[in-house]
């Protein structure tokens, strides 16, 4: 029998429009989480990421001032705004592509796992929303209830390769049947440990990547409220979150051949 595959995809600006952590600022300062002027911060933290691209300074210090804001905050309160929150938030952020496209990787028999430097308490919930089978996320450690500031498991850079290659340990799946998706060169590894890796709405090194290793190049540019404009599938009751361990933390191939392919 033919070993199971897997469509690997990272979150933050591949999946949905923006960083998935920074996008809930408004909700947290509301819930008495944050100040106003972080907020006001995190909003141009936000600006700055979706605009500069993600390399390693950028995002160390999006997980510093991560880290160092939810030290504090309640666990149980975070979780209870994201679960309230997440439709109004996050629908209006998701690609249409990114949905088509994990659509079709489920029909041709293949698990969709999200591996995300973000917080498990934000993309676990984005997880289920969307039907991901698994789902890697960096994880706070917790103490009393309350974030303490440091980070359990970081699933960032090299570490996401190697949550992959635990999956396929653990799971079975055949790393050179699957795909991976991602726009920052900070996941390079994650993509060179699949046998079909792309590039989406990369930054300027990851192109450059993609193009000298003629990885496909996709564009994706339709964010949209789901329940208006793509079928949202059904959540898995069965979603997996694989807990190794918080806050957040080719070229020119055409969108229409890319699919093509993948249901092949």
């Amino acid at each position: 029998m033919s070993r199971p595959t897997a469509a690997f995809f990272d979150l933050d600006k591949t999946i949905i429009a923006k960083s998935s952590t920074l996008a809930f600022s408004r909700e947290f300062q509301a819930g008495g989480l944050i100040s106003r002027r972080a907020m006001l911060r995190s909003a141009y933290a936000q600006f700055v990421f979706f605009t500069g691209g993600a390399d390693h300074d950028q995002m160390d210090k999006m997980r510093e001032f991560m880290s160092q804001l939810c030290a504090g905050w309640d666990v149980a309160t975070v979780r209870e705004i994201v679960h309230d929150t997440l439709n109004n938030i996050v629908e209006p952020l998701v690609y249409a592509e990114a949905v088509t496209l994990m659509e079709e990787h489920r029909e041709a028999g293949r698990d969709i796992v999200i591996v995300s430097a973000s917080g498990a308490e934000v993309v676990e919930p984005i997880g289920q929303m969307l039907g991901a089978d698994r789902v890697v996320a960096t994880r706070m450690e917790i103490v009393d209830g309350k974030y303490t500031g440091e980070i359990d498991y970081y699933a960032y850079a090299e570490e996401k390769a190697r949550a992959i290659e635990h999956l396929a340990e653990t799971v079975g799946y055949d790393l050179a049947g699957s795909y991976a998706y991602s726009d920052s060169v900070t996941d390079v590894h994650m993509l060179q440990v699949v046998g079909h890796p792309s590039a989406v709405n990369p930054d300027r090194e990851l192109r450059r990547i993609a193009t000298a290793n003629e990885w496909p190049v996709l564009s994706f540019v339709r964010p949209v409220a789901l329940r208006r404009g793509v079928p949202l599938p059904p959540a898995k009751q069965t979603l997996a979150a694989l807990a190794v361990g918080g806050a957040v933390a080719a070229g020119g191939v055409i969108w229409a051949n890319h699919r093509k392919k993948i249901s092949e």
